[in-house]
């Protein structure tokens, strides 16, 4: 095909709609929509019967890094603080130390059964070894899977907050093999300097975000999307620039925005949403044009014991290690290390390799496109099972019915309206509402029970599982209502 403008938009316009009525297929079938986006692009590439030929890491590199950048701004602006809290420390065990120890693994692993040098099983274990948040939820929200308790804000911390941690080992890692005589202490000390810097100034702008978008008022709601997008590019630049982690900055300055009141709050987070699943499509139509089918073969079952070794060893041990810390139930462990999908990220930092012209940088990206393949589709299409297998899951119906209310409030309204489910350790399970002592100011407008609307009155008797949705005048009395009702 000739590289005209008209061709490349035909194309790309064609890919979207071939990826977007694939996902309505692949939710029918049972398979991951993120699968059929890398099989479209791989149809369409060279060695495909669209015959477009794609060999451009760099340009690859340059849309995941953006790509990447929105996804993980999406993912922290629906992360809820409360939700999060309870849970901070695991997810922040999960992504460091987790990572860590699925990197050393699969390290080692790879200098045992190939001809890697130690560092080259190291950089190929520090690429995988971070979890896609894009993967994991786009396969939790086709599937309409309801998660008991912190299952939910646990992996979506741990999703958003563990592709830093390997992206700065996938550096150390590439550096360390184009330089044999790098100093070890000196990439020590630029790991701590970019996740400190990374996370101060992710702080701080996420503040900066807030009170920018409250103060330049802009002539038109349209162009606050824009404001925003500008704000997350200048994130992860700066932040870059300054020798921290871009990647954290962008995914806690989302945090702290999100959990803020802004203008135009409901609709920038819409969306975003929308703009997170084009991200997604352009990646995976993108990163299976870059692959070439014929160089996949001949390493196809080195690419199996990986993912296998990745799978059912690698991932299991870093989460129960790095979980040790914490009281949980081992069926929630058991689903954590299921749900270790590996996607386009994995992808996207394979390309860092190819482009410092390391000696096995091409193997590496086709090893890594087959083992994120390879996790996506068969943790990604037994997820449902294995979620109801281990009964981590809330009734399929009540999940359902959790999505049906959607207000579009006002985004200057001061009062807070929340929706919140009551766990089996509930303080507040088995008691009528007029006995909780529920503050003045805050009101249980409706209980969502067994997939039924209950309109509630003082008598009304609380069970587990209760969906309730709360109305309170100000966080304070909503921190007040959470300790009443121990969720």
């Amino acid at each position: 095909m000739q590289f005209s403008s008209e061709n490349i938009i035909l194309a790309g316009s064609i890919l979207l709609i071939a990826s977007l009525l694939a996902s309505k297929t692949s939710f029918k079938l049972g398979i991951p929509t993120l699968i059929l986006f890398l099989g479209i692009g791989m149809l369409a590439g060279s060695e495909g019967i669209g015959g477009i030929y794609f060999d451009n890491p760099h340009l690859t590199q340059l849309l995941g890094v953006i790509a990447l950048n929105l996804i993980l701004f999406s993912g922290g602006m629906d992360t809820k603080m409360e939700s999060v809290k309870p849970v901070i420390w695991r997810g922040v065990s999960l992504s460091t130390i987790g990572v860590l120890l699925t990197a050393i693994i699969i390290g080692l692993f790879v200098h045992w059964i190939t001809d890697f040098s130690l560092l080259e099983g190291l950089l190929l274990g520090s690429i995988v070894s971070s979890t896609d948040a894009a993967a994991v939820f786009s396969i939790l929200r086709t599937k309409s899977i309801g998660l008991k308790g912190s299952l939910r804000p646990l992996l979506e911390l741990e999703s958003g907050s563990n592709d830093p941690m390997a992206y700065v080992l996938t550096i150390s890692f590439t550096y360390l093999v184009a330089n044999g005589d790098a100093s070890i202490p000196k990439l020590i000390f630029q790991f701590f300097q970019e996740m400190i810097i990374g996370g101060v100034l992710g702080y701080v702008l996420g503040k900066a975000m807030t009170f920018v978008i409250n103060k330049v008022q802009l002539e038109t709601e349209g162009l606050y999307p824009v404001l925003v997008m500008a704000l997350i590019l200048f994130t992860f630049a700066i932040t870059h620039l300054l020798g921290g982690n871009g990647f954290l900055a962008v995914y806690l300055s989302a945090l702290i925005l999100g959990n803020s009141n802004f203008l135009h709050k409901k609709s920038l987070m819409k969306f975003y949403d929308g703009q997170a699943w084009l991200m997604q499509i352009i990646m995976f139509l993108t990163l299976g044009l870059l692959v070439f089918p014929s160089r996949i073969a001949p390493i196809a079952g080195t690419g199996i014991l990986i993912a296998l070794v990745l799978i059912f060893l690698a991932r299991p041990i870093g989460v129960f290690i790095s979980l040790s810390f914490f009281k949980m139930r081992l069926r929630e462990k058991l689903f954590i290390s299921w749900v270790g999908l590996r996607g386009a990220v994995p992808i996207v930092f394979a390309t860092y390799p190819l482009i410092a012209g390391i000696g096995k940088a091409d193997v590496i990206f086709h090893l890594v496109f087959f083992i994120s393949a390879s996790s996506v589709l068969l943790q990604g299409s037994t997820l449902p099972v294995v979620a109801r297998w281990l009964k981590v899951t809330v009734p399929k119906k009540k999940a359902k019915r959790m999505t049906a209310l959607d207000f579009e409030l006002y985004d200057t309204i001061q009062s807070e309206f929340v929706e919140m489910m009551l766990p089996g350790n509930s303080k507040a399970v088995g008691k009528a509402i007029v006995k909780l002592g529920l503050p003045k100011p805050a009101l249980i407008v409706l209980i969502v029970r067994e997939g039924k609307y209950i309109q509630p009155n003082g008598s009304t008797i609380l069970e587990e599982g209760d969906k309730l949705l709360v109305l309170a005048n100000n966080k304070d009395v909503l921190h007040e209502i959470y300790n009443i009702l121990g969720v």
